[in-house]
């Protein structure tokens, strides 16, 4: 488990020490400060690149360290990625208008499309303050957007071979809280009272419940062991729930009522019928802990074959393994929806979807884009949700 983390981070840290190092020779270089001034600028832009990343292993060891640190570290780390991608867009935009200048000055007198080189650096170092300045308001709105409440998505589902006694059905998906670096037992009691307003019938958790162990986190979570569900509650791991401990959430899990799927269904019922829900463990648990090697067909032995049936998986490439097995709902989450750019071109690296509802052969396939936020506490165009889903008997899908 540790070498998968420290791998994860080593190509956090890769992605991010470019990212800076761009920073520093776009915003610092044109500044042409005197040998002290321009060594203290670089060295800041280091300690930026280097609180991240050792936040990521402190914190695993010294969970007690005010959110302050968390609010402080993860909110630069937000602003300075605006800042390098807005420094991308303008340098473009600069390629771009020093090639038209390249040509225009083919058609000019010799000497009559020389380019004044002060002139440059004056509109190099303007745009630089405009881009620190729309990074700072997009940084700002972005905080407000990840700390709103989240949205209610309601979907209704049509399932050609759904039991009358279970048309208007109401399950509700909650995903990816990340309880722990920024988000606290505040934003989890606001979750579970919407929750709680919504009236399930089921209540289905499709992991990365948090960000640090039992021990420092239990209370936080709290809440959400308060809810209930006629049709009862029901959990299956993420992957950050290995990179905090999958085994001791899993009991903390199941003390707080909920039951965890672990590649295994349950039989729902209701008036005298029946389907199907089943869950499997994190697409990368396997990685973690062999004994949780996600596995779909391992989840449906045994349910019976004629039933309406849903899984419950983390990650969105589980469909791929879960597809021969025509279920008529997969419901996911893990990719935020892209939380903001440019972290939304991660989250698609091998991921069918990363948000919304789709028809697939023959079923439905539904990305949530999280509850809570990770990392940044910033989200752009991805409103964190909340999805209640009503079941409806329908028309096949084609």
């Amino acid at each position: 488990m540790l070498l998968s983390w420290m791998i994860w981070i080593a190509i956090v840290a890769f992605v991010m020490g470019g990212g800076f190092a761009y920073i520093g020779w776009r915003l610092i270089t044109p500044m042409a400060l005197p040998g002290g001034w321009k060594a203290a600028a670089w060295t800041l832009v280091g300690a930026l690149f280097f609180l991240p990343v050792f936040s990521m292993f402190f914190l695993r060891f010294a969970e007690g360290v005010g959110s302050w640190w968390s609010w402080f570290v993860y909110s630069s780390l937000g602003f300075l990625s605006f800042v390098v991608t807005l420094l991308v867009f303008r340098d473009l935009l600069l390629v771009g208008g020093n090639g038209i200048g390249w040509l225009l000055a083919l058609f000019q007198p010799r000497g009559g499309g020389a380019t004044d080189p002060a002139r440059r650096l004056f509109l190099v170092q303007v745009s630089n303050l405009a881009v620190i300045g729309a990074a700072g308001a997009l940084t700002a709105y972005g905080v407000y957007q990840a700390r709103r409440k989240p949205g209610i998505v309601d979907l209704k589902i049509p399932i050609v071979n759904l039991p009358e006694s279970f048309e208007g059905f109401r399950i509700v998906q909650i995903t990816d809280i990340h309880a722990g670096l920024t988000v606290k037992r505040d934003w989890i009691e606001t979750i579970a009272g919407q929750v709680e307003e919504l009236r399930p019938d089921l209540i289905a958790f499709t992991g990365d419940l948090v960000d640090g162990s039992v021990s420092h986190l239990r209370e936080d979570v709290a809440p959400l062991a308060q809810l209930q569900a006629p049709h009862g509650k029901f959990f299956v791991t993420g992957n950050h729930e290995y990179y905090s401990g999958a085994e001791p959430w899993v009991e903390e899990i199941d003390r707080m009522g909920y039951k965890v799927l672990m590649n295994e269904h349950r039989v729902i019922s209701s008036n005298g019928a029946s389907m199907v829900l089943a869950g499997v463990t994190d697409y990368s648990g396997g990685t973690f802990l062999p004994h949780h090697q996600s596995d779909p067909a391992k989840a449906m032995e045994g349910a019976p074959a004629d039933m309406v049936k849903i899984l419950m998986a983390h990650q969105p490439r589980s469909l791929y393994a879960a597809e021969p097995l025509g279920f008529d709902l997969i419901l996911t989450g893990h990719t935020h929806g892209g939380q903001f750019f440019p972290w939304n071109l991660l989250a698609t690296i091998g991921q069918p979807y990363i948000k919304g509802l789709h028809k697939r052969n023959g079923g439905w396939v539904y990305v949530s884009k999280g509850t809570g936020y990770w990392g940044p506490p910033v989200r752009l165009g991805a409103r964190s949700e909340i999805t209640v889903f009503t079941l409806t008997r329908g028309a096949a899908l084609s």
